[in-house]
């Protein structure tokens, strides 16, 4: 098993893959922050005196860690944050989903289109948890900026 996990390959496409995932899913949130503050208002979860600066703010940290991600740069600290952000996505989309709360997860297209539900963000995010945690247990450091 801990040759699988600590397959270099296997990293690197994890690495790439995730790291994409999340740089895509910052660019709509960058771009339109109200949108982003009403796709995570729908959710019922946080005070209404937090959305606004989780909004701004979460993007931003979601970019610079799939970046740090890609480049190996900063690594254990944006694998942490992003499986940190990604167990957070998780609870929220359950919630919603046993609620039945029928919004648009935000997680792509800022409160875009409706496309994305929350079951199937939940749904998609299982696959990427896993990705994520290969990334943490992984030993592999190949490829990256910062080798330490």
């Amino acid at each position: 098993m801990r040759r699988i996990i600590d397959n270099d390959y296997l990293t690197v496409i994890s690495r790439l893959v995730v790291g994409v995932t999340f740089i895509w899913a910052s660019v709509y949130k960058i771009a339109d922050p109200l949108s982003f503050a009403n796709a995570i208002w729908n959710y019922h979860l946080a005070p209404s005196s937090l959305i606004n600066i989780t909004s701004l703010l979460m993007p931003w940290v979601e970019l610079l860690a799939g970046i740090g991600l890609i480049l190996g740069l900063f690594y254990r600290g944006s694998i942490l944050l992003i499986n940190l952000m990604t167990i957070l996505f998780l609870i929220a989309l359950g919630s919603a989903v046993v609620r039945g709360l029928d919004i648009d997860c935000g997680c792509f297209k800022a409160g875009g289109s409706g496309k994305g539900s929350a079951l199937e963000g939940f749904l998609r995010d299982i696959p990427l948890l896993a990705l994520t945690l290969q990334l943490w247990f992984s030993r592999s450091r190949k490829w990256m900026i910062d080798r330490a």
